[in-house]
């Protein structure tokens, strides 16, 4: 066996990458639609993360989203659910920028004790969508699970 046959077998070994998911991850999508607001309760109990999702480019109905926000949040079983605003459809022009949408939705105002971050997406072309999920993930880690 030669050196640089050895070598690539060194190489190759340094790229191999061996990930274990340890916990997990169940996902509910609950709609927002009026007729089905009603039933979110059902599905409160035990809930460590909380996505809720604002179409960025729907002006109108984004003080209806933030009173639906607000309302929901003063659930006391949520009360120690991370949030995650994914400020949607990035990609229309004219869209809010997401700070905006957190200025709407007067996000600052929530309990101070609420681990919240809003991130621009877009459904569409999937920008955003890891960093928010990523991010979800890693704070409700770091609330329920000691990390060394």
């Amino acid at each position: 066996m030669g050196l640089l046959s050895i070598i690539r077998k060194i190489k190759r070994k340094e790229k191999e990458m061996r990930i274990l998911m340890v916990y997990t991850l169940n996902i509910w999508d609950v709609g927002g639609q009026k007729t089905i607001r009603a039933y979110w309760r059902n599905y409160f109990e035990q809930t460590d993360g909380l996505i809720w999702v604002v179409d960025s480019s729907d002006l109108r109905r984004l003080d209806d989203c933030r009173n639906e926000l607000h309302n929901l949040l003063k659930e006391e079983r949520l009360s120690g659910a991370s949030l995650l605003v994914f400020a949607n459809k990035q990609d229309i022009q004219g869209a809010l920028l997401p700070d905006e949408v957190a200025k709407v939705l007067n996000l600052d105002a929530m309990d101070k004790t609420r681990h919240w971050k809003i991130v621009g997406c877009s459904a569409y072309t999937g920008e955003g969508l890891l960093e928010g999920f990523d991010w979800l993930v890693q704070d409700i880690a770091s609330r329920i699970y000691v990390l060394d």
